[in-house]
C-alpha cells in the first residue's frame, strides 16, 4: 500500500506538471521547472525586446533623417533660384535699379532659409538650427553602446557662407554686376555644402535600412531560440499526460486492492 502510494503522489506530480504545460503553452512556468533554463530565457527576452525597440528606434531615425534632408531640399531650390538670379544680375544689360529689384527677392529668400532654419523642429527639436551640430545620437542596438551618431549642421546664411543680404533702395551689396559675380560664386560654395550634407543625411538612412534588418535577423532567431528553451512540445506532454493517466488508474486502483487485502488480517480477530 505504502508502495502504491508513492507511486500515485509522484504519478500525480507529473501529471499536474503536464497538464500546466500544455495549459500554458510553455515548458517553463517556474524556476522549479528548470532553473537554469529560465535565467537563460529571462537574458535572451531582455535582449529581444531590446531589439525590437531598437528597429522602432532606427525607423524613428529614419524619418528624423528623412524630414531633414527634404527640409535641404527646399533651402536647395531657394538656393538655386538666388542663384539664378544672381546670373541674371551680373548681365551687364541690367542697370542699378534693375539690380535693386533683384537684390530684393534674393534678400527675401534669405529671410526664408534663416527662417526654415529657426522654424523646422521635430517633436520639439530644431533640426537644422544648428543645435545638433555635434551630432544626433541614435540608439540602434539592444545595448547602451550601439549608437548611430549623424551631425545635421545648421543652415544658417554664416554656416552656409553667405553675405546677408538686404533689400535697401541704393548702396549696399548686389548693385554691381561684379559683385552679383561674387554672389554666384557665395552661392556655388552654399549649394556644394547643401548637396554634402543631404548625401550625408540619405547614406545614414540607407545605413539603418541594413542596421534594422540585421537587428530584426537576430530578434528572430534569438526568439526561436528562446521558444526551444522555454515553450513546451505539445507532442511529448499530451503523450506523457495519456501515460500518466493510465498509471494514476492503476495506482489507485492497487492502492484499492493492497488496503483490501488488508482486511484479512483483521478478519483473523473477529
Amino acid at each position: 500500500a505504502l508502495n502504491a502510494s508513492q507511486s500515485s503522489y509522484s504519478v500525480n506530480k507529473s501529471m499536474e506538471t503536464s497538464m500546466a504545460r500544455i495549459a500554458s503553452g510553455k515548458r517553463i512556468n517556474t524556476g522549479a521547472d528548470d532553473a537554469a533554463g529560465l535565467f537563460i530565457t529571462k537574458r535572451m527576452a531582455t535582449e529581444i525586446q531590446g531589439l525590437n525597440q531598437a528597429v522602432r528606434n532606427a525607423s524613428d531615425a529614419q524619418a528624423f533623417l528623412n524630414t531633414a534632408e527634404g527640409t535641404l531640399d527646399e533651402v536647395h531650390t531657394i538656393l538655386l533660384r538666388m542663384r539664378e538670379l544672381a546670373v541674371q544680375g551680373s548681365n551687364g544689360t541690367y542697370n542699378a535699379q534693375d539690380r535693386r529689384g533683384i537684390r530684393a527677392e534674393i534678400a527675401d529668400l534669405q529671410l526664408e532659409i534663416e527662417r526654415i532654419a529657426n522654424d523646422t523642429t521635430w517633436n520639439g527639436l530644431n533640426m537644422v538650427q544648428g543645435s545638433l551640430s555635434s551630432g544626433a545620437i541614435f540608439q540602434v542596438g539592444a545595448d547602451n553602446t550601439q549608437t548611430l551618431t549623424v551631425s545635421i549642421r545648421g543652415i544658417s546664411l554664416v554656416n552656409l557662407s553667405l553675405v546677408v543680404v538686404t533689400a535697401g533702395a541704393s548702396g549696399g551689396v548686389l548693385t554691381t554686376a561684379a559683385s552679383m559675380m561674387l554672389m554666384v560664386t557665395a552661392l556655388d560654395t552654399a549649394i556644394s555644402i547643401i548637396s554634402t550634407d543631404r548625401g550625408t543625411y540619405a547614406a545614414a538612412s540607407n545605413r539603418l535600412d541594413h542596421a534594422i534588418a540585421n537587428m530584426q535577423n537576430v530578434a528572430t532567431n534569438l526568439s526561436a531560440a528562446k521558444g526551444r528553451i522555454e515553450d513546451a512540445d505539445f507532442a511529448a506532454e499530451t503523450s506523457n499526460l495519456a501515460r500518466v493517466q493510465v498509471l494514476q488508474q492503476a495506482g489507485m486502483a492497487m492502492l484499492a486492492q493492497a488496503n483490501a487485502a488488508k482486511q484479512n488480517i483483521l478478519s483473523l480477530f473477529q
